[in-house]
C-alpha cells in the first residue's frame, strides 16, 4: 500500500519577498524582485541585474547567533535555513530535544555552495594561512551543508541528504521526500533547494551570454518569459522549502495541510536526439510529463495550470510546444501557463523549490499568479496557444490541479502534479 503525501508546511526566501505570508501577497500583486547590481557594473558584466532576497541583519539573528553570522560567507546556507525552519514552524512540528525525531528526514539540493568561502579559503591557502581558515569551510561548501545545519537544528533522524540536479534540483527534492514517504521509509521531510547569488556564481553564465543586458537601467523589465522581446534569463537566488508529510500522520496530529502531492517523475534526454549539456531533448520531455501523469493517476484534461520551468530564453517556443504534445492541448484546450521567473528571476538550483512553493499557494489560496512582461507574446507560442492563456494581472480562482516542471543544464527533467486537498 502507498501513503498519501500532503504538504504541511511552507517556506520560502524570494528575491521578491521573505516568508510565506509576504511571498504570497508579492506573487498575487506582480511584484518584482530584480534590481540593479552596482558589484556586477562594478565588474563589467554585460547583464548588470538580479534578484537577491532582502535578508536584513534583524532576520538573520532570528535564526543565528552572532558568531555564526560573522562565520558564515554561504548566502545558500543563510537562505536555506531560514526557508526550512520557517517550514517547519508552518508545519506545527517540535523541535526534537533529548532523542533524534527517527520519523523525519530532509533533502535539500543545491548547485555550488559557499562559493565565497571557497575564494577566501584559497587566498589563505595560496598564502600559506592554512591554520587561519576557521572551522567552518567544510560544512559551509559540502553540498549537504544546508541539511546538516537543519538537521542539527531540528534533530532529525531519518534520511539526511542533498541532491544536485542543476535547475530541476527543486522539483527533484521534492519527489525524492515524496518517495521515501509513498513507501513508509519516513513519515516526514523537510524538502527544498537552495542557490547563492553573487558575481563568482552568475560570471560563468554571463560569458556563456545567455543573460540579458538591454534592461540594466529598467530591471523590472528583464526577465520576459514567452515574450517575443525575451533576450535570456535574469540570475537571482534564495531557498524554498516543505515538509511533506504522510496523510496519516498530518491526520492525527491535526497538522495544516496546504496541498496533495499525487506524484511526479524525472528523466533525462540522456543528450541524445538534440539534447545536450545546455538544451533538453524534446522527447524527454514531453515523456517526464507524461510518465508524471501517469504515475499521479491524473488525465490531461484534468491540469488547470502548469507552472513552467520558462527562463525567458529562445528555449522557451520548445518548452510550450512539449507540453502541448505531451497533454494534447493546444489553443483554447491549453491550461493557463504561467511563470514566476517573471518576477523573481532564474534562482537557478532554487528554482524548482521556490516556484513549487508559489504552485501550492495558488492551490491553497485560490489564485493564479500573473506572468509578467509578455504583452508582446512569442510568435511560436502564439501559434500554439490561445492569447488569454497567459495571465497578465493575477486570476483569483479555485484551482484544483497544476503540472510544475523544471528542466536543468545536463538534459535533466522533473515533473511533479499538485492537487488542492480535500478531506
Amino acid at each position: 500500500m502507498r501513503n498519501r503525501v500532503v504538504i504541511t508546511g511552507l517556506g520560502v526566501v524570494a528575491p521578491n519577498a521573505v516568508g510565506v505570508p509576504a511571498f504570497s501577497a508579492a506573487i498575487q500583486e506582480g511584484c518584482s524582485g530584480i534590481t540593479f547590481q552596482p558589484d556586477l557594473a562594478d565588474l563589467k558584466f554585460s547583464c548588470q541585474v538580479g534578484g537577491i532576497p532582502p535578508i536584513t541583519e534583524a532576520i538573520k539573528r532570528q535564526y543565528f547567533s552572532d558568531l555564526q553570522i560573522h562565520q558564515l560567507n554561504s548566502s545558500g546556507i543563510v537562505y536555506g535555513v531560514i526557508a526550512g525552519m520557517e517550514a517547519w514552524k508552518n508545519a506545527d512540528l517540535p523541535i526534537a530535544s533529548e532523542q533524534p525525531d527517527w520519523d523525519t528526514g530532509i533533502v535539500f539540493g543545491t548547485g555550488m555552495l559557499g562559493v565565497d568561502k571557497f575564494r577566501e579559503a584559497i587566498y589563505k591557502v595560496d598564502q600559506g594561512q592554512v591554520r587561519r581558515l576557521g572551522s567552518t569551510v567544510v560544512t559551509q561548501t559540502m553540498t549537504s551543508g544546508v541539511s546538516a545545519y537543519l538537521g542539527g537544528m531540528l534533530g532529525c533522524g531519518n534520511q539526511l541528504t542533498a541532491n544536485s540536479s542543476a535547475c530541476a534540483t527543486g522539483t527533484e527534492a521534492l519527489l525524492i521526500a515524496y518517495e521515501r514517504i509513498v513507501t513508509g521509509s519516513a513519515k516526514r521531510m523537510l524538502a527544498g533547494s537552495c542557490s547563492d547569488h553573487g558575481p563568482y556564481i552568475w560570471g560563468g553564465f554571463d560569458a556563456m551570454r545567455v543573460l540579458p543586458y538591454q534592461y540594466n537601467q529598467t530591471p523590472e523589465k528583464a526577465s520576459r518569459p514567452m515574450s517575443a522581446t525575451a533576450s535570456g534569463f535574469v540570475p537571482g537566488s534564495g531557498a524554498g522549502a516543505m515538509v511533506l508529510e504522510s496523510l496519516e500522520s498530518a491526520l492525527e496530529r491535526s497538522a495544516p495541510i496546504y496541498a496533495e502531492v499525487l506524484g511526479g517523475h524525472v528523466n533525462s534526454g540522456g543528450q541524445r536526439g538534440g539534447g545536450s549539456m545546455t538544451a533538453p531533448n524534446a522527447t524527454a520531455v514531453q515523456r517526464c510529463i507524461q510518465k508524471a501523469l501517469e504515475q499521479a493517476s491524473v488525465q490531461p484534461a484534468e491540469i488547470d495550470v502548469i507552472d513552467g520551468h520558462l527562463t525567458a530564453t529562445t528555449k522557451d517556443p520548445d518548452e510550450v510546444i512539449g507540453w502541448a504534445n505531451a497533454l494534447g492541448r493546444n489553443g483554447d484546450s491549453f491550461p493557463i501557463i504561467n511563470s514566476l521567473k517573471s518576477m523573481i528571476g532564474h534562482c537557478l538550483s532554487a528554482a524548482g523549490s521556490i516556484e513549487c512553493v508559489a504552485a501550492v499557494l495558488e492551490l491553497h489560496e485560490g489564485f493564479i499568479y500573473p506572468s509578467l512582461n509578455c504583452e508582446d507574446v512569442h510568435p511560436g507560442v502564439a501559434t500554439i496557444i490561445a492569447p488569454n492563456k497567459i495571465p497578465q494581472q493575477v486570476i483569483h480562482k479555485n484551482v484544483q490541479v497544476i503540472a510544475k516542471a523544471n528542466f536543468g543544464f545536463g538534459d535533466v527533467n522533473a515533473c511533479i502534479i499538485l492537487k488542492k486537498y480535500h478531506p
